[in-house]
């Protein structure tokens, strides 16, 4: 497989560099060899389908790969491949779920604090200044009072917040933050999102956002890695790879969206499923899907290849 750097990405930093990645379970391959940077700052959004291995992929770059699952490739994080020593300190997860994530007995600046003094010798009273002084951060109105609140005590939003703050509070070089704004209204989103922007400017981070919402994407995310059945389909600038897909499964995915239905019609939908794992066809894992497959494509399952400044898996992608 063609190596993701370019002239343009050979002048950004790479902070985290995945090369190869496969999770398997069993005999059932989840993700599938697969390639990619995270470069200094920027925001790659990892989008797809559930079932696509986004949030295996994320946990895997935490170090976090599920018990009983097995994995393969290499996963390096500035110089160290020790993910586990790194978590907390250089990379850091924002979970889907705030409220499971913040233990309901400790009151949330306790576990704030707690975060802090684990990667470090830190006084409690230093621990606990600075816990406040994250939840202020991310906008909690009375933080010194809030710090003492317990999760249960908190809205939603503010629960959400919180586990920013936690995430960014020891000013890590990568965030991961997995579909942070699921089950969240529209303002609750945004301010979701719009805090997640702020704290990764103010400590500098990268961030990989695992989201099925593309108008995140479109709103945030320098570039986009879409999957399908554990692979890459395509990745490149968020911009082109939305507003131009090369990949017939990507095209599928932006002509679902209400937004971009023509007036007055059936709003498409992609047919079929995602191929259970351990159910893949020969060939390629969309194929029986897609409207342009041919018999190559069900007999050979096609490598991603550099078009117009990105990587794209398809044998068909001229016809885009």
């Amino acid at each position: 497989m063609e190596s993701e750097e370019s002239a343009e990405s050979a002048a950004s930093e790479v902070l985290l560099s995945i090369r190869d990645l496969r999770i398997s379970f069993g005999s059932v391959e989840a993700v599938r060899g697969l390639s990619f940077d995270v470069r200094r700052r920027e925001v790659l959004a990892i989008v797809g389908e559930s079932g696509a291995g986004k949030s295996l992929t994320a946990r895997a770059l935490l170090g976090m790969v599920p018990r009983g699952a097995r994995s393969s490739g290499s996963i390096e994080l500035l110089g160290t491949t020790d993910l586990a020593a790194a978590r907390g300190r250089r990379i850091a997860l924002v979970p889907q779920d705030a409220l499971s994530a913040l233990s309901p007995v400790h009151p949330v600046g306790d576990q704030l604090a707690a975060a802090v003094r684990s990667v470090g010798r830190v006084s409690r009273k230093e621990a606990r200044a600075r816990a406040v002084a994250a939840l202020e951060r991310v906008g909690i109105p009375d933080a010194v009072r809030r710090a003492r609140a317990y999760p249960h005590e908190y809205s939603g939003g503010m629960r959400q917040r919180a586990v920013v703050a936690m995430a960014t509070i020891n000013d890590p070089a990568v965030l991961v933050a997995d579909e942070p704004t699921t089950a969240l209204d529209e303002e609750r989103r945004d301010q979701v999102l719009r805090v997640l922007a702020e704290q990764r400017e103010a400590v500098g981070a990268a961030l990989v956002l695992v989201t099925h919402d593309l108008d995140a994407v479109r709103e945030h995310a320098d570039r986009a890695l879409v999957m399908y059945a554990g692979r890459l389909t395509e990745l490149g600038p968020a911009e082109r790879v939305l507003s131009r897909p090369l990949a017939p499964y990507t095209a599928g995915l932006l002509a679902s969206l209400p937004q971009n239905a023509p007036a007055r019609r059936r709003l498409p939908t992609l047919p079929g499923t995602p191929p259970a794992p351990g159910t893949l066809p020969p060939g390629c894992a969309f194929a029986p899907r897609c409207r342009r497959a041919t018999e190559s494509c069900r007999q050979e399952e096609p490598e991603p290849q550099r078009v117009d400044g990105r990587l794209v898996a398809c044998h068909h992608w001229e016809e885009a």
